[in-house]
């Protein structure tokens, strides 16, 4: 069973920042793709930022690109997700995801995230 608990979710004002942790079940750390997604009030799940388990490869929605990073600590089963230069848009329920990879994957499609957290509310005020 794959199990996922994020934490650090808070509430910032406009240019703060923020650290997302997601530690993850030891089954998780090797052949899947760890996923952050974010959920505002009224509209669809969107993704944000992903990474593998191994190598440097990372992946960002255009909107947070050069505000976000995505790490892990493999140690720890534990994905991080640092947020920086916070905006109101910013504000919604983040989700920690795990994709677990059969050949070649769509970073960005919910549908290939078999497995989710319960989510960590981010709130950033003007």
């Amino acid at each position: 069973q794959v199990r996922l608990v994020e934490s650090g979710g808070g509430w910032v004002h406009t240019g703060g920042s923020l650290r997302l942790s997601c530690a993850a079940s030891a089954r998780t750390n090797s052949n899947y793709l760890m996923g952050w997604f974010r959920q505002a009030p009224g509209k669809e799940r969107e993704f944000v930022a992903a990474i593998y388990w191994s190598g440097d490869t990372t992946y960002y929605a255009d909107s947070v690109k050069g505000r976000f990073t995505v790490s892990r600590d493999n140690a720890k089963s534990t994905v991080y997700l640092q947020m920086t230069g916070l905006k109101p848009e910013d504000t919604a329920v983040y989700y920690c995801a795990a994709a677990e990879i059969r050949g070649f994957i769509v970073v960005t499609t919910i549908q290939n995230y078999g497995y989710w957290g319960q989510g960590t509310q981010v709130t950033v005020s003007s």
